[in-house]
């Protein structure tokens, strides 16, 4: 068949068959993700003129939109472009020509469907939204959603109108407030999806089917819209801003509030808030939030390219089976690894088994998937997997002799490659390596408390230590879904050198009595996910006061905190620190009035911001962005102020 001319274009190919049905397929290139950048839209610009003229002739009866990615569909907009976009001169004509290009491809007389696998986030849904009707590939690699509020911003390309007009306005604003990434399954129950399929080799003919039939997506039913009309949008308005009130302040990220201000505006016609997004978005792009969180989300990708390529882990031996000890077990045998947890006696395991399964039913969503991760994590007593392990962690108490003693019968025992870890928080390598044969195979992986919501793994790297060896460990924390930072060996390493003189100056303030409640209400108007006091509670008081004499603070004999090590009240894990605890949530008092919070919250943080620029000074991480994204993935460290030397720079700590 003689193939109609059609614009030059990088990113994408154009194919006509014999029905007149045309194939057009996005492959970004030089990339493993699609992406739309300014060249790709304005190259599809062009095909859609194309689309409209052979249209007209009906020479083109229907287009089928897939990707050429194994990734996924399309990851949303070329965020690299970011910067340059947030001039004001510049994003407002951008966002008016690419809500014109989507309106065009909607307005096209013949059907467009979508083919989506993989992720199909941001632009890429709003590029999906804007086409007739949506195919889904239904397995676990399939995300879809809006995560622009993790940037400082929300949908720029018409999509926070046209998720309103497909899922109504309840479920299309939470997933845009949230930054929610769908299952196909949901996003199907939402009706920002309208067909299903098993495998990726399907869309193509379902894709055909669904162009032959003109099939076109329904809008949310009369049921759901209702809630964005008249008084009931205002409602629901303030209920929204009630919710994202006990998540984030207006301050520090305004994005969510300025949506919510959008739909309020707007929220009954979804042609009318999608054109109210463009005056609405320009400022957000140019905030400081919004270029603290673009550099924020450029070094977690730089943390993806670390590790060794290839390197593959099935085995995983944990020995230790307190909190740390059993919750790094259950986190690997919940992202598929197979997992011996070592310790004295069932009795000390038995409570990690209990906990893992707890995490299992939260995380995973069927019966066989929770039994399957049970069955992946294996009671050890006798330390029978070491041998078979491809890594090995250590997660005892924080004593130099014990771990001594651990790894000296371990090492002949090791198979050839396999990673040998230990988890102290605080103690130099050299010194727990001192009397192996060969001390270069220990490493650090220092996980932190709780492991399945902090995403941060230091590896920590000794003057023993050989690249490979590093490089295997970077591996296998991105092989468990962590964000590894190499950092070197030195007492407290990064995370805990920095947190331990804030979480103590705050404590000093609560001995000289100070209120606690006070204390943690301003850490959190600075920025801080929770306040210094309640920080110590979750950490444990008993490794606070380890880590504190490790390093070399002292905690004087006399003071609270040492009376409640004493007595056993050790936070969190046993329902009593500074705090009482009741179902894992602090049990606080109203803090005392006080108009400067954030500024007393500034204050507090300068301790943890002197001791970053220490720690990059000493040559303990990289560079200064290494030593940004360690504290923010390690201590919640406010992510909208880019890091604490970001914030020094900026004036703002």
């Amino acid at each position: 068949m003689i193939q109609p001319q059609m614009p030059q274009s990088k990113h994408w190919s154009f194919h006509l068959d014999i029905e007149k049905l045309g194939w057009l397929t996005i492959d970004t290139p030089g990339a493993s993700v699609n992406t739309l950048s300014r060249e790709a839209i304005m190259e599809l610009e062009a095909l859609v003129g194309r689309f409209e003229e052979l249209a007209e002739t009906r020479e083109l009866e229907g287009v089928i939109l897939l990707s050429g990615k194994a990734s996924g569909f399309i990851a949303g907009a070329d965020i690299s472009e970011f910067d340059a976009m947030s001039d004001f001169s510049v994003l407002p004509q951008a966002l008016e020509r690419t809500h014109t290009l989507f309106s065009r491809i909607e307005a096209l007389k013949i059907p467009v469907v979508a083919g989506i696998h993989g992720f199909c986030l941001g632009g890429g849904l709003e590029l999906a939204l804007a086409c007739h009707y949506r195919i889904a590939v239904n397995d676990e690699r399939t995300r879809i959603g809006f995560p622009e509020v993790n940037l400082g911003i929300f949908p720029g390309f018409g999509g926070t109108g046209r998720s309103i007009r497909q899922a109504g306005p309840v479920d299309a604003m939470q997933i845009m407030l949230t930054g929610k990434m769908l299952r196909a399954g949901a996003a199907r129950g939402m009706n920002l999806v309208d067909k299903l399929v098993r495998h990726r080799d399907m869309l193509r003919w379902e894709g055909r089917k669904a162009v032959l039939q003109h099939r076109r997506s329904a809008g949310a039913p009369l049921t759901k819209k209702v809630l964005g009309t008249g008084l009931l949008r205002e409602y629901v308005a303030n209920k929204m801003r009630e919710q994202t009130k006990k998540k984030v302040r207006k301050e520090h990220y305004p994005a969510p509030y300025a949506l919510i201000d959008l739909f309020e505006k707007h929220g009954n016609d979804w042609r009318a808030m999608s054109r109210g997004e463009i005056e609405s978005f320009v400022p957000l792009m140019g905030s400081d939030t919004a270029t603290n969180l673009r550099r924020v989300f450029f070094a977690q990708e730089s943390l993806k390219k670390q590790g060794n390529k290839g390197a593959t882990f099935r085995r995983v031996h944990v020995i230790g089976a307190g909190v740390m000890g059993g919750d790094i077990a259950a986190w690997c045998a919940l992202r598929g690894m197979a997992v011996t947890l070592q310790d004295l006696d069932m009795e000390r395991i038995n409570p990690a088994l209990d906990r893992a399964k707890k995490l299992f039913k939260k995380r995973l969503r069927k019966k066989r998937e929770v039994d399957a991760a049970m069955l992946r994590l294996e009671a050890d007593p006798t330390g029978k997997g070491v041998p078979r392990a491809d890594v090995i962690i250590e997660a005892v108490v924080e004593k130099l002799e014990v771990k001594q003693s651990i790894f000296g019968g371990l090492e002949d025992k090791l198979k050839a490659g396999a990673i040998l870890a230990t988890n102290t928080s605080s103690i130099e390598l050299e010194r727990i390596a001192d009397h192996l044969k060969q001390p270069e195979r220990l490493i650090g992986l220092h996980f932190f408390n709780p492991v399945a919501q902090l995403p941060l793994v230091e590896v920590i790297r000794s003057k023993f230590n050989t690249d490979d060896e590093i490089g295997k460990g970077a591996a296998f924390a991105l092989a468990i879904g962590k964000s590894p930072v190499v950092v070197k060996s030195a007492p407290g390493f990064l995370v805990n050198r920095v947190l331990m003189p804030y979480m103590l100056g705050a404590v000093q303030r609560v001995e000289a009595g100070e209120s606690k409640e006070l204390i943690d209400a301003a850490a959190v108007a600075f920025g801080m996910p929770m306040g210094p006091i309640e920080l110590m509670d979750t950490v444990g008081l008993d490794v606070g006061q380890s880590v504190a004499t490790e390093l070399g603070h002292q905690v004087p004999i006399e003071s609270r905190f040492a009376t409640l090590v004493r007595e056993g009240k050790l936070g969190r894990k046993t329902g009593e620190g500074f705090y009482k605890w009741v179902d894992g949530k602090a049990q606080k008092g109203e803090p005392p009035e006080r108009d400067d919070l954030a500024s007393l919250g500034k204050e507090l943080v300068k301790p943890l911001v002197d001791m970053t620029e220490v720690v990059l000074a000493e040559g303990v991480v990289a560079n200064e962005r290494m030593a940004d994204i360690g504290v923010i993935l390690g201590t919640g460290f406010a992510p909208f102020l880019g890091g604490p030397l970001k914030a020094r720079q900026d004036g703002r700590a």
